[in-house]
């Protein structure tokens, strides 16, 4: 999963789980939307506007009882240990960060900003110039792991996705969707 689209996720999930659905207030028409005079913050029969009607829980009340659990891994992440799935987000957001510094990507330009983030030639493959974008895979294998990464650099527009190759043996991307 690309870190532009798991950090979207994790923060739609957040803005879901920080907001509590309020229920609708009563719609009776001898309910008047004037204050009573007792409770002048009180319920009124005016619906909440907005998109949603949802609102936030008020401070120093408790959030619903019951976490948003992520759902389970989907594509070439289900293949991944916990570990890989943990190290390939670390992995995805500094190759991102290296990537979109780079003025006008190409194979050798993208190479030496893998070498400056520290992964050695032996791991980088598939460096190939496509219009204004360069793809790559990345090898990031070890003790067993399935991790690779595959993407493309191009300046704002890099996408850096994690994909799987074999436990042993060469090195090939044995996921479909990573070759772009």
């Amino acid at each position: 999963m690309s870190f532009r689209r798991e950090a979207g996720r994790v923060l739609r999930e957040r803005h879901h789980h920080d907001r509590v659905a309020q229920p609708w207030p009563a719609t009776d028409s001898k309910l008047s939307s004037r204050p009573s005079g007792q409770n002048t913050s009180g319920p009124t029969d005016k619906r909440p506007t907005g998109a949603t009607g949802n609102q936030s829980a008020p401070s120093g009340r408790t959030p619903a009882p019951d976490p948003i659990e992520p759902g389970a891994p989907t594509g070439p992440e289900a293949e991944l240990s916990d570990r890989d799935r943990c190290a390939s987000v670390q992995h995805e957001q500094r190759i991102i960060e290296a990537l979109q510094a780079v003025a006008k990507p190409n194979p050798d330009k993208v190479r030496e900003a893998f070498n400056r983030l520290g992964y050695i030639d032996e791991r980088i493959h598939g460096l190939k110039q496509a219009g204004r974008a360069t793809h790559f895979h990345l090898d990031l294998r070890e003790n067993g792991g399935r991790l690779c990464e595959t993407g493309r650099a191009a300046g704002d527009q890099t996408e850096v996705t994690a994909c799987t190759a074999p436990a042993t043996g060469a090195f090939t991307v044995t996921d479909p969707g990573s070759t772009r």
